[in-house]
């Protein structure tokens, strides 16, 4: 979409309203998809459309459409929904122009991807042909606009690749799935590192093991503790969770509540995800949340923070053409001080927590999480034994960071939104069905 169009729209909405913001997004993402060890999909879809907010008389109007011929609707729409708004508590952004750099990565053909396809599902029988294996790629590129009527101008551009391979392996009753993927901005996944992280857990799951329910060592891997620590941060460091009185850390700023080893903190210039403003047209900058264990602060949009008396973090996203909210770019935590190899090493009797179903569920606004295992190893005397099945971890954040042993040295980056250590809690309750 041409600039021009977008200043229409401003020209159209402030003839009505005091102010106005027009977001456009346009993407394009071509899967290729194997799924039991057959090409499945091929195929590129396309999406572009428009998203406007006006102020009119101290009211937020909102409207959004994917028919860009049809710009006096989207007006009309927007202006119409302003009646019966929330309050304006906020302006949009202004003064500002940014535009971020193009991409020179060339992604891969399709043909190229087809033959990692087929490599990875041979490589993958080789070692135990009964297992059926899916592989999926994504070729993503994508384009955001922001104009104000306050002379904001700014709009970034990416290119991503993503690459994900699992395998399901049917033995009478027992239904083993086991996954690995990467997403990866302006480069290619690494496709060899992917396909061995998934036969390591193939093979570390090939003898069973059995745990005894109650209070032990857990070590989670980076994408468990993601799945299962990281959202539960993501959820009470928001401002919307703040304002609402239902961030148990609400009252805590400036108060050591963790151990003094976990540092926390966003840097929208690292990663896939990186980017110099958010869905709002705020530039974000690094963000530390929480520091030596002590509570720096939260994260905020515009419409939160306003709330709060505060200024927005640069952390207004939308999912799509949605109006914004509070998000992160990322999810940082320092690394530890030992290596994985040596937190294993150390548990006489633990759990290894590799893959959870679903983010877990339990009280997250009390910090709290309750996670089944899809994929968990058993740790004797500091070596993994087996996989264990039907069994759950439960706590709180609170608890598990009262229990910390340390965390590991290595960080890797799980599905290009967070960049962890793997994490090792001395003591967690753990519940085990037993046949």
């Amino acid at each position: 979409m041409s600039d021009s169009t977008l200043e229409k729209i401003l020209d159209l909405a402030k003839s009505r309203v005091d102010s106005a913001e027009v977001y456009y997004v346009s993407s394009q993402d071509t899967p290729i998809e194997f799924e039991n060890n057959r090409l499945k999909s091929l195929q590129t879809k396309a999406l572009q459309g428009v998203a406007l907010r006006v102020i009119s008389q101290g009211k937020i109007g909102f409207a959004s459409s994917t028919d860009l011929t049809r710009l006096d609707d989207l007006v009309d729409a927007a202006v119409q929904t302003s009646e019966i708004g929330d309050s304006a508590e906020f302006e949009f952004a202004s003064n500002l122009h940014l535009s971020s750099p193009t991409s020179e990565f060339q992604p891969p053909t399709t043909q190229a991807l087809l033959e990692v396809g087929r490599n990875q599902i041979e490589q993958v029988h080789a070692y135990n042909p009964d297992i059926l294996v899916d592989v999926s790629f994504h070729i993503r590129s994508g384009t955001v606009k922001i104009m104000t009527t306050q002379d904001l101008y700014a709009t970034r551009s990416s290119q991503m690749v993503s690459s994900s391979i699992s395998g399901n392996l049917v033995k009478g009753e027992d239904f083993l799935q086991v996954y690995s993927y990467d997403v990866a901005r302006d480069r290619l996944p690494d496709f060899d590192l992917l396909l061995k992280d998934l036969l390591r857990k193939y093979q570390l799951a090939e003898r069973p093991a059995t745990i005894t329910s109650g209070s032990f060592p857990v070590f989670f891997t980076p994408r468990a503790a993601a799945s299962t620590l990281g959202s539960l941060f993501d959820t009470i460091l928001s401002g919307q969770a703040v304002v609402q009185k239902a961030s148990p850390l609400m009252d805590k700023v400036g108060e050591k509540v963790f151990d003094e080893r976990l540092t926390l903190f966003e840097d929208p210039t690292l990663g896939p995800s990186a980017c110099e403003f958010d869905d709002e047209g705020t530039p974000t900058s690094p963000n530390t949340l929480i520091e030596n264990g002590v509570v720096n602060g939260f994260y905020w949009d515009r419409r939160w923070a306003a709330r709060a008396g505060l200024q927005s973090t640069g952390n207004g996203f939308r999912g799509g053409l949605s109006r914004p909210g509070p998000d992160l770019v990322n999810l940082c935590v320092n690394p530890g001080s030992t290596s994985t190899a040596d937190l294993i090493a150390g548990v006489k009797e633990g759990l290894i927590v590799e893959q959870v179903l679903g983010a877990g569920q339990s009280n997250q606004l009390a910090g709290e999480f309750s996670v089944n295992l899809d994929l968990g190893y058993k740790i004797e005397n500091g070596e993994i034994v087996g996989r264990v099945k039907n069994t759950m971890v439960a706590g709180s954040i609170f608890e598990a960071f009262d229990n910390l042993v340390d965390f590991s040295q290595e960080r890797v980056w799980v599905g290009g939104g967070a960049f962890l250590p793997s994490m090792l809690f001395g003591k967690l309750g753990v519940s085990a069905r037993q046949g």
